[in-house]
């Protein structure tokens, strides 16, 4: 049998409240140039201590040993999708989370400013962190330039810093094809190709990229520092069943950055929109707690401070992350999970395949007798090191949703 259709056969309905929480990237390594210790273990976090004496934690795999996860596959897991089975590109989940309604033979692309040597070399990838209204004057341009390649139709929306998306409408085209992103500086901007090489719509998809950055590149050759743009997750959008239909919860997301509303949005979550700081996002959650079972409740900056290779400012997020805490605290869910969609170590600036840790609370989840919740402390937790996939079943184990199988 297969074991997502026993899970199904096995939930039962109750009044559960489930929450999670991510920080994003927030699994770290404890290395000499840190002085051993991990932005969490360095970080004060009271009330994440406090919460660890009544928890269970552990490890969790991303997608599988030695892989490391983009957003979009790491996210999917923490929501219970198996990320091998259910593909989708980034930019379908950042067109979603911008508001787009994608339609049938839509192709997406999550796109960043950048800037560009003389020789086309890729010198930041992130154009030094353009603020947003930059990044919305820019697109604005383009939008008014470029309307339409051919026949097809050209969607240019703003989203927050040096991120835009790009959707190309018309018939006859499908993803995926490869980025348009060397993934690092110092190399030119490579052509995007089809993954699938006989597929003629892929090959559609991929010249009207490349027509795209003929007429657009020239556009803004002279806006430094974002002279230039990389594209990824050039995707369509695929079918994924609701994260209700799995799981019989209504689901919230409460999320600041687009991507993460779209990963959301993807599997049938409502976007609660409107907040900016994790504080608003708890207060959010506490206003909505009576409208929905499940919270989604997404931070970016251990993320973004881990990619900066910056230690004090990711130890200084997740401290800002804890003081906010009892907010939410005081609703006291039914089960709740704090956990990483990856590890963003500040060594390696970026994601990596690392297990990130999670705490797990509950009536049921018992306390492993850790007066923190660390990575090092997570190594020992009584949930051990599994799969990201299963922490939604663990979950629903926890709010007492399954039957006993077998007699």
């Amino acid at each position: 049998m297969n074991l997502d259709t026993l899970y199904s056969e096995l939930t039962l309905k109750n009044k559960a409240k489930l929450v999670l929480l991510v920080m994003d990237g927030l699994g770290d390594l404890a290395t000499k140039g840190q002085g051993h210790l991990t932005p969490l273990e360095a970080a004060k976090t009271p009330n994440l201590d406090a919460l660890a004496k009544d928890a269970a934690q552990g490890r969790m795999i991303p997608v599988a040993p030695g892989i490391t996860p983009g957003s979009g596959p790491g996210h999917l897991a923490l929501f219970g999708y198996d990320p091998l089975e259910f593909q989708v590109g980034r930019g379908v989940i950042e067109a979603l989370g911008l508001g787009i309604e994608l339609k049938a033979g839509d192709v997406a692309a999550r796109a960043n400013f950048c800037t560009l040597d003389g020789k086309g070399i890729v010198t930041d990838r992130r154009a030094g962190r353009i603020e947003t209204a930059v990044c919305e004057e820019l697109c604005e341009l383009l939008s008014k330039k470029i309307k339409k390649i051919g026949t097809t139709e050209v969607i240019i929306k703003a989203g927050k810093g040096h991120r835009f998306v790009v959707v190309f409408r018309g018939k006859g085209l499908e993803g995926p094809l490869t980025d348009a992103d060397p993934h690092h500086e110092g190399a030119p901007i490579p052509s995007a190709v089809p993954v699938n090489k006989k597929s003629a719509k892929a090959k559609k998809a991929a010249d009207l990229v490349k027509q795209f950055y003929k007429l657009a590149l020239p556009i803004i050759a002279k806006k430094h520092p974002a002279n230039g743009f990389l594209m990824r997750g050039i995707a369509h959008q695929p079918h994924i069943p609701t994260f209700e239909e799995r799981y019989l919860l209504k689901p919230a997301c409460i999320a600041v950055y687009p991507m993460y509303k779209g990963l959301a949005q993807l599997v049938g979550m409502t976007k609660l929109e409107g907040t900016q700081t994790i504080a608003e996002q708890f207060e959010r959650c506490v206003a909505e707690y009576d409208n929905y079972d499940y919270f989604f409740i997404h931070y970016k900056y251990t993320d973004m401070y881990g990619e900066d290779g910056n230690f004090d400012a990711k130890k200084k997020a997740i401290e800002e992350f804890d003081a906010a805490l009892p907010i939410l605290l005081k609703k006291n869910p039914d089960v709740l999970a704090i956990t990483g969609d990856h590890s963003t170590p500040c060594a390696a600036k970026g994601h990596s395949w690392h297990p990130q840790p999670v705490l797990l609370s509950s009536e049921l989840s018992g306390w492993d007798k850790l007066e923190r919740f660390t990575e090092t402390g997570a190594n020992g937790g009584s949930l051990g090191i599994f799969e990201a996939k299963f922490l939604m079943r663990l979950m629903q184990a926890n709010a007492k949703m399954f039957d006993k199988f077998g007699a």
